[in-house]
């Protein structure tokens, strides 16, 4: 093949690969794609999978190689032409290089990760009895453009959800829940089920942490208030009931406690204050009637909260004889790793004297 045929084709099938890296970062993956070619058609497709498919290994040549693989019915791939729109990784050349392909062609090089050249060249390794040929830089600006976009627009949307922490308030590390999390999957109850917002105004800046779970429409949805040393995980045995018979069930962190953000001094809690912040919560996840179930101990907040909702509040249940889960180490002190957390448990204990 002349050599303006062969830029041609190489052009056209890395054009294949950049719609591929474009379906990638729709999906919120990195953005880069593959092709493998065989005899002038496509025998193999793929683009970055690793966080849909939760496989470090799904990169777009991998995804694209075992295609071709399956397609051919053999794991020898020689003849073949990978095309790709970013430089490969060390894992993805080795595999080109185990597949015994005749070419890599790609685009953008990788500064970072690239073993094509950027950081190694695993395919100019005399010692290794395999070698394929290596062409760079097709359609490279296109395949370029796509991996800025999708960093410049990934770190654009950390920045907005991104929700910073006042000088005088504390919050546990994310770490902290991993245990609790996975004694929760027991219930059905996942991260999946977490949600947390600080824009409320009544929140002054604090983020309030709460789980919802069962169906939307199921109304009027339990509100659940823990105790002075609880918060969600003692409601995981009681919600799996309410879960069966088709019931949403709210479960808020009280600033404070649990995953909420905890003011460093006592004398920010107030029963009035907690009330006027769950009104808010309500009205903004357009709540209009709840029923109220209440762990042993949150009677301090009783009379607050039913002076700020009112006839809002259909039903009562005091859980004092409920199936709640018994306190655990592991999960009653996750969210307090020093005393300086614990300022809104000194407060409710001064109230409850």
């Amino acid at each position: 093949m002349e050599q303006g045929a062969i830029v041609e084709t190489d052009d056209k099938y890395m054009a294949e690969a950049l719609a591929l890296a474009r379906q990638a970062a729709g999906a919120g993956e990195v953005p880069v794609g593959a092709v493998v070619v065989c005899d002038g058609r496509i025998v193999g497709r793929g683009h970055n999978r690793s966080i849909t498919a939760h496989d470090p290994t799904a990169h777009a040549e991998v995804v694209a190689l075992r295609e071709a693989a399956q397609t051919l019915g053999n794991y020898r791939l020689e003849g073949c032409t990978l095309y790709v729109t970013v430089e490969p990784c060390a894992m993805c050349a080795q595999a080109a290089l185990h597949a015994r392909l005749a070419r890599v062609v790609y685009g953008a090089p990788e500064p970072r990760m690239g073993a094509a050249g950027s950081v190694v060249d695993l395919f100019a390794q005399p010692a290794l009895n395999a070698h394929t040929a290596v062409l760079a830089g097709v359609r490279a600006d296109e395949a370029a453009s796509l991996m800025r976009e999708f960093f410049v627009r990934r770190r654009a949307e950390q920045r907005a959800q991104a929700q910073p922490l006042r000088d005088d308030a504390l919050r546990a590390p994310a770490q902290a829940f991993e245990a609790i999390w996975a004694q929760a999957a027991r219930w059905g109850i996942s991260p999946q089920h977490s949600h947390a917002r600080q824009d409320l105004p009544e929140l002054e800046g604090l983020r309030l942490h709460w789980l919802d779970v069962g169906p939307a429409e199921s109304t009027p949805p339990w509100v659940c208030l823990h105790g002075p040393r609880g918060w969600w995980p003692q409601w995981l045995p009681w919600v799996t009931a309410r879960l069966q018979a088709g019931e949403r069930v709210l479960m808020p962190d009280l600033i404070g406690f649990g995953q909420s953000d905890k003011p460093k001094k006592a004398s920010w809690h107030s029963p009035e204050r907690h009330a006027e912040i769950l009104r808010a919560w309500l009205d903004a996840l357009d709540v209009s009637d709840c029923r109220l179930a209440w762990a042993p101990g949150a009677q301090w907040l009783l009379p607050a909260l039913y002076a700020v909702l009112g006839a809002r509040i259909r039903a009562t249940l005091s859980a004092a004889d409920a199936d709640l889960l018994p306190e655990q180490p592991d999960w009653v002190d996750a969210p307090f790793p020093d005393p300086g957390h614990r300022a809104g448990q000194r407060a409710w204990a001064a109230a409850a004297r």
